[in-house]
């Protein structure tokens, strides 16, 4: 059996999580509890599932609690290596500063509050199959707006046939939502310097080049942005399987 080419990845912990509030007043949002578990025990899990060896977790907003959780998973894979940020430094700042660790191989990126099932072949299989460092800085899963239950806004891509991503103009609703799962080159973060800074900057420059690319999500994915999407999903999730969530 061939070995995962994914070895490294890093779930980003360290929002603060408001929209999420009063839940989040007195804890993280990857903490929060969905079926039984916290988020991030649910993004751990399919890390290592992908076959992913090693993971960064950063923490920032109620670090010491995420600490624990991190602490309460010794021994159970992957190997976790936390990284405090006692300066929020978003989310291209924490992947960057995350990078002597995460080595110069492709390497995935899970959000902390992201939670979805997985299709035919599982998501995080399926992005490092189809990543190709050669063409590409990074491959985001996508989700199909037309499908999430939840507020979208204006969407975030549009994907061509080749699969290349490019945002929405001012006047433009675009059909697709980044599910805040990819794969990524180191590439796309060292150009920065250390700090606070938004992926978002960095996906700008790669669609510049021709070179941040989207591959639309074949299982079901639920949008966890207030309290009651959490209780909608968590209520959708004991429910069972419904046709509406594919």
């Amino acid at each position: 059996m061939m070995k995962p080419r994914l070895e490294k990845g890093m779930v980003l912990a360290a929002g603060l999580g408001q929209r999420m509030r009063p839940l989040t007043a007195e804890t993280a949002k990857p903490l929060l509890p969905l079926l039984g578990r916290s988020l991030l025990d649910h993004a751990l899990d399919r890390l290592a599932m992908a076959g992913v060896e090693e993971v960064v977790v950063n923490a920032h907003w109620c670090a010491e609690k995420v600490a624990a959780a991190v602490a309460a998973r010794e021994g159970t894979p992957p190997r976790i290596g936390l990284q405090l940020e006692p300066e929020l430094l978003e989310t291209g700042g924490g992947i960057r500063r995350a990078l002597p660790r995460l080595g110069e191989a492709p390497f995935a990126v899970v959000n902390g509050d992201a939670y979805w099932l997985d299709g035919p072949t599982p998501a995080l299989t399926l992005l490092d199959r189809h990543f190709d460092p050669a063409r590409m800085d990074a491959l985001l899963l996508l989700i199909r707006t037309s499908r999430i239950e939840g507020e979208v806004g204006r969407g975030d891509f549009f994907l061509d046939a080749e699969g290349r991503l490019s945002r929405p103009a001012p006047n433009q609703i675009a059909p697709y939502l980044f599910g805040g799962v990819q794969v990524m080159a180191p590439a796309l973060v060292a150009p920065e310097p250390e700090g606070r800074f938004s992926l978002n900057r960095c996906y700008d420059r790669a669609i510049e080049a021709g070179r941040l690319f989207g591959l639309v999500h074949d299982g079901a994915w639920f949008h966890l942005s207030t309290p009651g999407d959490l209780t909608r999903t968590e209520r959708r999730l004991r429910e069972g399987p419904s046709s509406h969530w594919l």
